[in-house]
């Protein structure tokens, strides 16, 4: 499965964010978007989600062999302050969500189990959303998109203002989650994207650019990336 962007552009007034921008993504691999904060990294994966309309390019989507356009129900969007009904418990939910999107999900479990799959703990589980931690609420976010099943998963800094255990916890689920689908994961953390990420992807002067990671604790590595963000909020 491949998910590749073509000539994507989009500018707002007088300042061009993306800049033709021309790159496949594949499954079996975790993604780092990274660059420095006001990079775009939101802005691409808002028009790669359809909230944001290009000024010119397209998004395709090739699935055993046949290539076609992307649809909304092929994009799962984590959004980096997760947005919950903080007004239904956690059950409630997940109830709603799975009976809504009964016809398209596959390999349906429990919704206990659905709980244990991203450690929700059992107390916790009919508490109402309001009363959910910051990284419990991302949790359930995170586990409404994958319940979905999208084709591509885009994660906008999800992990940054976790605490250690939860976010280890979210890494194991998503290095769990690549082999059947194309994950990105935008970050403005280097140490984070080297740590999760097969893949480093610079947006860099409104471009995508692959930054080799065959030497991944060598100076010159960390040095040409910092270089390149230093440069892109200096424009």
């Amino acid at each position: 499965m491949k998910f590749t962007i073509e000539h994507v552009s989009k500018s707002f007034e007088k300042k061009q964010v993306l800049k033709d921008i021309d790159f496949t993504f594949e499954n079996g691999k975790i993604y780092g978007l990274l660059g420095r904060n006001g990079a775009g990294k939101t802005t691409l994966f808002n028009c790669i989600n359809g909230d944001i309309k290009t000024d010119g390019g397209k998004f395709s989507l090739e699935v055993d062999g046949t290539v076609r356009k992307t649809e909304p129900q092929d994009i799962g969007y984590v959004l980096s302050t997760p947005t919950v009904p903080e007004f239904l418990t956690g059950r409630e939910f997940l109830k709603f969500f799975l009976d809504i999107h009964e016809d398209r999900i596959e390999n349906k479990k429990t919704i206990d189990e659905y709980f244990e799959y991203v450690s929700i703990a059992p107390e916790d589980r009919d508490k109402l959303l309001k009363d959910y931690s910051h990284g419990m609420k991302n949790k359930m976010q995170m586990l409404v998109n994958i319940i979905a099943e999208p084709r591509v998963l885009l994660l906008d800094e999800p992990l940054t203002s976790l605490d250690v255990v939860v976010a280890e916890e979210m890494k194991q689920v998503l290095r769990s989650l690549k082999k059947d689908c194309i994950t990105i994961f935008s970050t403005h953390i280097m140490d984070l994207a080297l740590d999760l990420c097969d893949e480093i992807v610079l947006l860099n002067h409104g471009v995508l650019e692959v930054v080799d990671k065959s030497d991944l604790d060598s100076r010159e590595f960390k040095e040409k990336i910092i270089t390149a963000l230093r440069e892109d909020g200096n424009e």
